[in-house]
């Protein structure tokens, strides 16, 4: 695909296009994107966000935040909240998964929360990005998290019964 160089402007405006017109047809699908919100910014971090939420296998709802940066659309979900457990071992655990997912990395994030990130260039979006974006990230939540919250919270998480 050969890339177009394109004005910070009109690069913004394909998109937030992009990603309007993808999750409208996501929503109306009826698959497992439950609900879209867009979020103003106002504090110059930003130029647009996107909450996506979708329905999860081990948590009922997986909430991935779309960040649309100067050139980049940053993308992120919390995996589980802070490890009270053996984080030796949950972070362990965590690192070594690292090495399998495609364009993404547990990490820290706010309160010390276990995070999955990623980040593509603005000029390789596409819907095809999108859907990868979207379904590794729910993928890899449903995948890491029974693991991560049996090792971060023992004795107090149960992993759910299959579905089905």
């Amino acid at each position: 695909m050969p890339i177009i160089e394109l004005s910070e402007d009109e690069e913004r405006d394909a998109v937030v296009a992009l990603i309007d017109a993808w999750a409208e047809r996501e929503l109306a699908a009826d698959g497992p994107l439950l609900a879209v919100e867009k979020i103003e910014v106002t504090d110059r971090t930003a130029s647009h966000r996107w909450l996506l939420r979708f329905a999860g296998e081990e948590k009922d709802f997986i909430t991935l935040w779309l960040t649309f940066h100067q050139r980049t659309l940053h993308y992120e979900t919390q995996l589980m909240p802070a490890p009270e457990g053996d984080v030796a071992d949950v972070l362990t655990y965590l690192l070594r998964r690292n090495a399998h997912l495609i364009q993404m990395a547990f990490a820290f994030g706010p309160e010390d929360a276990i995070y999955l990130m990623g980040r593509t260039p603005a000029a390789l979006l596409d819907e095809d990005e999108l859907d990868r974006i979207t379904g590794c990230s729910v993928m890899y939540v449903d995948d890491h998290f029974p693991t991560a919250m049996t090792l971060a919270f023992p004795g107090q998480y149960r992993r759910r019964p299959r579905r089905g």
